[in-house]
C-alpha cells in the first residue's frame, strides 16, 4: 500500500507506468562543483562542474540515457547543463532550459560556507536576502507541472539542484518528512511517475557509480508515496 495523501477531490488512483498516458520523469541534481566540494552556498554563482562532477554527470548518463528519454530539461546554470548534457547526448536528445529550476538564490550569502550562515541567522531560512522556500517550492513545481504534461506516455530527465529537489519531493511526497532531512547527492536522481495530474514517488536519491557496474541501485527504501498536486494549488506553494 502505498502512503502519502490525495489532495485533490477527483484523484485518479495510481495504476503503474504501463497505464497510456502516465510519464517517468528522473529528478537529477547536477554533479559537483569545487563550491560543493568546500561546503560553500552556490545559488545563482555560476561555476561548472569539477573532475568529480564531470564523472558523476558521466554516469548519470549512462544510468538514464538508454531508458527512453525523449524530453531533457535543465537549470540555465552551467552545472546543470553540464550535467544535463551528459544524459542528452546519450539519448540523443537535445537540453531545454527552464529558469524555473534554478538555483535557490542565497543573495550576497552564494559563495559563504553554509555552516558559517546558519551559525550566524540560526538558518538559511532567517538569513536576510535569501529566497524563501515557498518561492523556490512554487516556481519549481510549476516548471515540473508542466514538464510532466508534456511528456505523457514519455520518459523525461529535469537536471536542477539540491535545494529545489527536496523542496519538490518534500511537495509530491507529504510522507517523506522534512525536506532539509531528504539526501541528495551531487549527481543522484529521484524517480517520479505522473498520470492524470496523479504524482508517485519511486525512489530518492539513487547514485549511479562506475559504468562498470550493470545496474543501479533504485530501492528507496521505503514504500512509493502518492500525493496529487495541479498546477495553481495552493498546497504547493506553503
Amino acid at each position: 500500500m502505498k502512503v502519502g495523501a490525495n489532495t485533490g477531490e477527483d484523484a485518479e488512483p495510481y495504476v503503474g507506468d504501463e497505464a497510456p498516458g502516465f510519464a517517468r520523469i528522473y529528478l537529477a541534481r547536477h554533479g559537483r562543483t569545487e563550491l560543493n566540494a568546500a561546503g560553500a552556498l552556490r545559488g545563482h554563482l555560476d561555476p561548472p562542474l569539477d573532475a568529480v562532477g564531470r564523472q558523476q554527470a558521466e554516469w548519470l548518463g549512462v544510468a538514464l540515457g538508454d531508458r527512453g528519454v525523449r524530453l531533457v530539461v535543465a537549470s540555465p546554470l552551467r552545472r546543470a547543463v553540464e550535467t544535463a548534457q551528459a544524459v542528452a547526448t546519450r539519448a540523443h536528445v537535445g537540453v531545454e532550459i527552464d529558469p524555473r529550476l534554478i538555483d535557490r538564490d542565497y543573495g550576497r550569502w552564494a559563495g559563504q560556507p553554509k555552516e558559517a550562515v546558519e551559525a550566524r541567522w540560526g538558518s538559511l531560512d532567517d538569513a536576510p536576502g535569501v529566497e524563501p522556500p515557498a518561492e523556490v517550492r512554487a516556481r519549481a513545481w510549476e516548471a515540473l507541472a508542466d514538464i510532466a504534461r508534456e511528456a505523457q506516455g514519455e520518459v523525461a530527465v529535469v537536471v536542477s539542484h539540491d535545494a529545489v529537489n527536496r523542496l519538490t519531493l518534500a511537495t509530491l511526497g507529504p510522507g517523506l518528512g522534512d525536506p532539509d532531512q531528504l539526501p541528495q547527492e551531487t549527481g543522484c536522481f529521484n524517480t517520479l511517475g505522473y498520470r492524470g495530474g496523479h504524482w508517485t514517488v519511486l525512489s530518492v536519491n539513487a547514485v549511479p557509480g562506475s559504468p562498470d557496474r550493470s545496474t543501479v541501485d533504485e530501492d528507496p527504501g521505503w514504500e512509493p508515496t502518492t500525493a496529487t498536486r495541479e498546477r495553481g494549488s495552493n498546497s504547493h506553494s506553503g
